[in-house]
């Protein structure tokens, strides 16, 4: 039973990790499964078997909720790309309080705070990310196309990039491969994979293979090593890791628009479609702040059953 409700929890993680936006992270802290994921990260080689068993039903979860959802996300963008990309920007805006929440926490527990430090780190990652962008704001269709010995090499350092930031909550990996310009076309070597397989297409299906496998290599290397580079920099550099986060999610938006533009054209917008954008990005954005109410109120739950638990103890004594 405890297999099938953490394969469940784990593919809404790897649904959320699909969607631009939507922190994989976040919404493992929301199913109550992020510690101890991340401690089973951080401890498969001291206890291989028991972090395995955590491992392994949330991992298959994740990948099943990754291939699953990419056809959607991939039908979504291509019919509605202005309400897809205004559902993404609520998401996006929603999150903000809930980093922001966890900056101030971080004020009060980290040692090392400058102000100056935090400014320039969210003026020079927001910068950052917008000449990302503006370099790679073309069309991404064909960019993955040639599994050439370089295109193999970059795909093995973004995985590296895209799995370091998917673990951090609050903080999307699918909006961080946006900015780097490969967002659509892991994306599509995804689809393009597990159309093969369905068809048997074996040159397809190694063409895409040798895409997607150092992809893969690059996730696993990023999520086993960087993951404790990250914690790392919460525990001495709290406030000035998120000041560099803040400038990557506050460019998020600009980001988004730029790039689904670029890939499919927003030029049948019409004002139905600019009405059904703006409700969807109200109600993708309440979505966030909903889930970080519901944390707050399992915390608050969990810290009365303690106090309960310790009076009841204190009481038999």
């Amino acid at each position: 039973m405890n297999f099938l409700l953490d394969f469940i929890k784990g593919t809404f993680v790897g649904v959320a990790n699909v969607i631009p936006g939507v922190s994989g992270g976040t919404m493992a802290v929301s199913f109550g499964i992020y510690d101890k994921l991340l401690n089973a990260l951080s401890n498969i080689f001291k206890d291989f078997k028991n972090s395995i068993k955590v491992l392994l039903p949330i991992g298959l979860g994740m990948g099943f909720g990754v291939v699953g959802f990419t056809f959607i996300i991939g039908w979504l963008l291509q019919n509605q790309p202005f309400i897809t990309s205004m559902a993404f920007t609520g998401l996006i805006l929603g999150g903000i309080p809930t980093l922001f929440k966890s900056f101030k926490k971080g004020l009060s527990d980290d040692a090392h705070k400058s102000v100056i430090l935090n400014i320039f780190l969210f003026v020079a990652f927001a910068a950052l990310a917008i000449f990302l962008v503006f370099c790679n704001a073309d069309s991404e269709s064909g960019v993955l196309l040639n599994a050439d010995l370089k295109t193999i090499i970059i795909v093995f350092f973004i995985g590296i990039i895209a799995a370091a930031t998917m673990i951090i909550p609050g903080v999307s990996g699918s909006l961080v491969l946006m900015i780097l310009g490969y967002y659509f076309g892991i994306l599509t070597s995804v689809k393009d994979f597990v159309s093969a397989l369905k068809n048997f297409d074996l040159e397809v299906l190694f063409d895409r293979f040798l895409i997607l496998f150092p992809f893969g290599i690059g996730c696993l290397v990023g999520v086993f090593v960087l993951s404790k580079l990250i914690q790392w920099l919460f525990n001495h550099f709290c406030t000035a890791t998120y000041s560099a986060i803040f400038g990557l999610v506050i460019t998020a938006p600009v980001s988004i628009f730029i790039k689904v533009g670029a890939e499919y054209s927003f030029s049948g917008t019409g004002v139905l479609d600019i009405i059904l954008g703006i409700v969807f990005l109200c109600a993708c954005g309440a979505i966030p702040i909903m889930m970080d109410k519901l944390e707050d109120k399992k915390d608050v739950d969990t810290d009365n059953t303690e106090t309960v638990n310790n009076y009841t103890d204190s009481s038999e004594k």
